[in-house]
C-alpha cells in the first residue's frame, strides 16, 4: 500500500538523528500524520506529498565538511513552512547564506533558554526554559532575512526565524522529555505556522485503510501470515473487516512459539473470529534447518527463507492469491536499513521486511509500515479486540530461536517455553504486565554447578529480562521488586527440569537491544 494520503501532513527529512522517529511521534501525538523522507529527497518530490510543513531532523554530521548530508536547496521555494532542528537549523542557516562554525564553547545537555523576541514559535514559551542541547557547531551569522529569536549562555543564536516566509530554527531538541516545553514549540510550528489540521485517528486511519485495501485488492486473494502476536492480529481483524472471505490467514508453528501458543491462536481465530485459518505444522522443518545453527542472522535468515516456502506452498494450494499482508511497522523498516539515506546502520535483519513479494510473486499489502506499536494498540481497541490480545507483550518474528542463545534443540526449547512461562505468570499476577514493554527468559550457553537434594547438578542457566519502552527503539530495563524476582527465580528452579541458576538482566537500550539476538 501507499503512503497514507488522506490526512494533512509533516514531512520530516531525516539526517541521521538517534531522535528523527521521536520527533514523528511527538508530531502524532497532536493527531497530525507525519512521515520520515530521505534527507535528499527532490523539492518537486516533496511538493507531490502536499505537506503542510516540512521538519529538518538533527543529525551526526557537521554542515562544515563537504560530505556531510544536505539537503535540496528548492524546498526552500515551495512556499511551506520549515522548521531546523539542530543540524537542520544550520543546514538551512548554511543553504539560504548563513555562516556556521565550530562552536567556542560546545553544549551537551541542560541550557536555559533566554527569548529575545515575540514570534510564533516560542510563543507562550517562558523565558528561561529548560531545553536540551547537542552539538558542536553554531550558527555565527544568520541568512539574510532572519531575526535572532532566543540564545542560551554558551549560544548566541539558539532559535532563528523568518516569520514572512514561515522558516524557524532552534539549535536545541524540542522533541526528547528533556525540553521542557518542547511539545508546545512543536505545536506551535504544527497549528500557528503550518495551520495543520488534527485529523490522524485510529478510527479515520481505520476508515481509510479498509476503502484503500479493497480498491488495491479488489476480488482477489490475500493471504497474511498469523502469529498470534499484536501486530499480526490486529491486521488480521483489518484485513478481514476489508476482504471477509478473500482473506486467507496462515498459522505456522515453527517449532519455536511459546508455551501453548499453536493452541490459543487456534481458538482465536478460527473458533472466535471465523477466519480462514490455515494451520501448518513445521515444526520438523525448521528444526532441520536449524541444526546446528548458533550464528543469530543465520537463524533470522533460515527462519525468514522457511517461511517463504511455507507460504510459497500454501499459496499454491489455495490457487490464483495475488496479495500478501504483513504487519510491518516503522521501526521494524529503520531498524532493517540504513534510515533513508541517512548515516544511521542496520541493527538486525527482520523476518518481515523486503523481498518477499518479488520471491513469491505477489504484491505486498503493508497497511502498518507507518505506524507505530502503540498506534496498532490503538487501531485494536478501535476494532474491539479483546485486551489480551492488544497488550500483548511483543514477540519477535524468529521466535525463542533468538531467545536461547547457541543451538535450538526440542530439549532446549522445552526448558525456555517452561520458564519463559513462568515469568509471564508471575509478572501478570503481580499485575504488571500492561506497565512492561516485554518480560521474557533467555536461555544462556552455559550451565553452572549447583546443589539439589544433596546432589551435585550441572545444568542450564536462564536470564530474566524485563524492559519499559514506548516503542522499542529505546528501553530501559525495569526494577522489579526482589521479591518477585526472588519468587520467578525459585519457580523457575524448581519446576523446569534443567536449570539451576537464574539470573536478571540490567541492561538497557542503547547500547544494548532489547533481545539478546
Amino acid at each position: 500500500m501507499n503512503r497514507v494520503k488522506a490526512f494533512d501532513t509533516i514531512a520530516i527529512l531525516d539526517f541521521g538523528s538517534q531522535y528523527t522517529q521521536l520527533i514523528a511521534r511527538r508530531v502524532r501525538e497532536f493527531k497530525v500524520f507525519s512521515e520520515i523522507l530521505p534527507h535528499d529527497i527532490k523539492a518537486s518530490d516533496l511538493l507531490d506529498r502536499n505537506p503542510r510543513g516540512i521538519i529538518l531532523s538533527g543529525g551526526p554530521a557537521s554542515v562544515r565538511f563537504d560530505k556531510s548530508p544536505i539537503c535540496d536547496s528548492g524546498i526552500f521555494n515551495l512556499g511551506i513552512p520549515v522548521l531546523g532542528i539542530c543540524y537542520g537549523m544550520q543546514l538551512m542557516s548554511k543553504l539560504l547564506g548563513g555562516k556556521v562554525h565550530g562552536a567556542r564553547a560546545r553544549e551537551y545537555g541542560y541550557a536555559q533558554l533566554k527569548i529575545k523576541s515575540r514570534n510564533l514559535l516560542l510563543g507562550g514559551i517562558k523565558s528561561g526554559t529548560q531545553v536540551w542541547m547537542s552539538h558542536g557547531d553554531e550558527v555565527r551569522r544568520m541568512p539574510k532575512g532572519f531575526k535572532r529569536i532566543a540564545d542560551t549562555q554558551n549560544s548566541s543564536i539558539a532559535s532563528i526565524a523568518d516569520e514572512a516566509k514561515g522558516f524557524y530554527g532552534v539549535q536545541f531538541h524540542p522533541e526528547v522529555v528533556h525540553t521542557a516545553e518542547g511539545k508546545k514549540i512543536l505545536k506551535n510550528f504544527l497549528f500557528k505556522i503550518c495551520a495543520a489540521k488534527s485529523g490522524w485517528t485510529m478510527k479515520s486511519f481505520i476508515e481509510d485503510t479498509v476503502n484503500a485495501v479493497r480498491k488495491e485488492v479488489g476480488r482477489d486473494k490475500l493471504i497474511l501470515g498469523l502469529s498470534g502476536g499484536v501486530d499480526s492480529s490486529v491486521l488480521a481483524v483489518l484485513l478481514n473487516k476489508a476482504l471477509k472471505k478473500n482473506l486467507t490467514c496462515i498459522f505456522v508453528n515453527n517449532g519455536l512459539l511459546r508455551k501453548d501458543e499453536a493452541k490459543r491462536v487456534i481458538n482465536t481465530f478460527k473458533k472466535h473470529y471465523r477466519m480462514n485459518l490455515k494451520y501448518v505444522d513445521a515444526t520438523a522443518v525448521f528444526l532441520k534447518n536449524l541444526k546446528g545453527i548458533t550464528d543469530p542472522e543465520k537463524k533470522r535468515k533460515i527462519i525468514g527463507r522457511e517461511f517463504i516456502r511455507v507460504f510459497e506452498k500454501a499459496a499454491k494450494k489455495l490457487g490464483g492469491v495475488k496479495f500478501l499482508g504483513q504487519g510491518t511497522l516503522y521501526p521494524d523498516l529503520i531498524e532493517s536499513r540504513s534510515s533513508f539515506g541517512g548515516p544511521s546502520v542496520t541493527i538486525k535483519t527482520h523476518h518481515n521486511v523486503g523481498g518477499l513479494p518479488e520471491k513469491m510473486k505477489m504484491r505486498l499489502v503493508e497497511p502498518f509500515k507507518y505506524l507505530f506499536k502503540d498506534e496498532v494498540r490503538l487501531v485494536g481497541r478501535e476494532l474491539k479486540l479483546p485486551d489480551d490480545i492488544i497488550y500483548r507483550q511483543p514477540f519477535p518474528g524468529p521466535g525463542l530461536a533468538v531467545r536461547i542463545i547457541g543451538k535450538i534443540t526440542r530439549d532446549r526449547l522445552s526448558i525456555l517455553r517452561e520458564a519463559d512461562a513462568i515469568i509471564i505468570d508471575e509478572i501478570k499476577t503481580a499485575g504488571l504486565y500492561r506497565k512492561i514493554w516485554q518480560s521474557f527468559g533467555v536461555l544462556l550457553p552455559i550451565k553452572t554447578v549447583g546443589v539439589m537434594g544433596d546432589e551435585r547438578t550441572y545444568e542450564n542457566v536462564i536470564a530474566i529480562r524485563t524492559v519499559k519502552s514506548l516503542d522499542g527503539m529505546t528501553a530501559d530495563w525495569v526494577r522489579l521488586p526482589a521479591e518477585l524476582i526472588a519468587k520467578i527465580s525459585n519457580r523457575i528452579i524448581n519446576e523446569v527440569r534443567g536449570v539451576n541458576r537464574v539470573v536478571y538482566d540490567v541492561s538497557s537500550k542503547p547500547p544494548s537491544t532489547i533481545e539478546w539476538e
